[in-house]
């Protein structure tokens, strides 16, 4: 058997905690995947997993065997990683995850200059908004908006920062009540994005609970329901930064104290970053110093 390829798929099997999820993953039949886990087992003479209909549990040998096939693993990336850096042309495939509001406005200029600076540099980009584990699902390198510190098993390296503006169309504003105050938000149609941790309650000077008809988990989706007169929204400066050039909504409560959020490069800590990881970093933290997006 091929014993890395089965460690390999024993720790994604770890991570991903179910035969079908991992199968998907590789693009394989979860048969293969069963069979390649069957035969690691046989060939280290000790069963890995617990296996039931409703979940796998490793047994306390697989514990112990998972821990070091993750050090066998960083390992061989390392490896790999020396002889990149020594021959002086990063190489390889990079798994990433960005927000998708931001892949679409910003983040493809960006990787475009990125791959024609770097064409031996393979990129693997998921697009989208849900909470997402970098380690658990192979990601290389996220994107993260926050204002709280990270875990200790991440490096977030800041790129630049940004503002939340209150969107509105004339068109809603003129037929409704007016907006003075943060509190007069409360009688107000205001959309929530699903993703958002204040949930309904913006980060608008001391706060304010908001309530409206629609949830939604794409600022950019909500961007043309507020065009269109339908309420107001909560969304960064980046998603709305066009319509308000081209005068299709306006901001309310412009001068309102309204939190400002960094973006980071966010990446797994290890001893040794491989040389298209290094790159790339800084490749992004350069081309943010050209490009304000805030």
């Amino acid at each position: 058997m091929d014993k890395l390829r089965g460690i390999q798929l024993f720790v994604r099997l770890a991570d991903l905690g179910s035969f079908t999820r991992v199968a998907e993953a590789e693009n394989v039949s979860k048969s293969m995947i069963s069979k390649e886990i069957s035969r690691l087992e046989e060939d280290v003479g000790a069963r890995l997993l617990q296996r039931s209909t409703r979940k796998l549990q490793l047994t306390q040998v697989g514990e112990g065997y998972l821990k070091r096939c993750r050090e066998i693993l960083i390992k061989l990336d390392d490896a790999d990683a020396y002889v990149e850096d020594q021959q002086g042309r990063p190489r390889g495939k990079l798994k990433i995850n960005a927000p998708m509001a931001l892949g679409i406005t910003d983040l493809g200029k960006m990787f475009a200059a990125f791959m024609a600076a770097y064409p031996d540099i393979e990129l693997d980009i998921h697009l989208g908004d849900e909470p997402v584990d970098l380690i658990e699902q192979g990601f290389d390198l996220g994107f993260r908006v926050t204002s709280q510190p990270f875990d200790t098993s991440y490096i977030g390296k800041p790129l630049t920062r940004f503002t939340y503006r209150i969107c509105a169309s004339q068109s809603y504003l003129s037929s409704r009540p007016a907006i003075e105050n943060y509190t007069d938000l409360q009688d107000h149609n205001c959309f929530v994005y699903s993703y958002f941790r204040g949930k309904d309650v913006w980060p608008v000077e001391d706060g304010v609970g908001i309530r409206g008809n629609m949830k939604v988990n794409s600022t950019l989706f909500m961007l043309d329901v507020i065009k269109a007169g339908l309420g107001i929204g909560f969304i960064p400066n980046f998603v709305c930064r066009q319509a308000f050039e081209n005068a299709e909504v306006v901001e309310v409560l412009a001068e309102a104290k309204k939190p400002k959020l960094t973006l980071y490069a966010l990446y797994p800590a290890r001893d040794f970053v491989p040389p298209k990881l290094r790159c790339c970093i800084e490749f992004l933290e350069h081309w943010f110093e050209d490009h304000v997006i805030n």
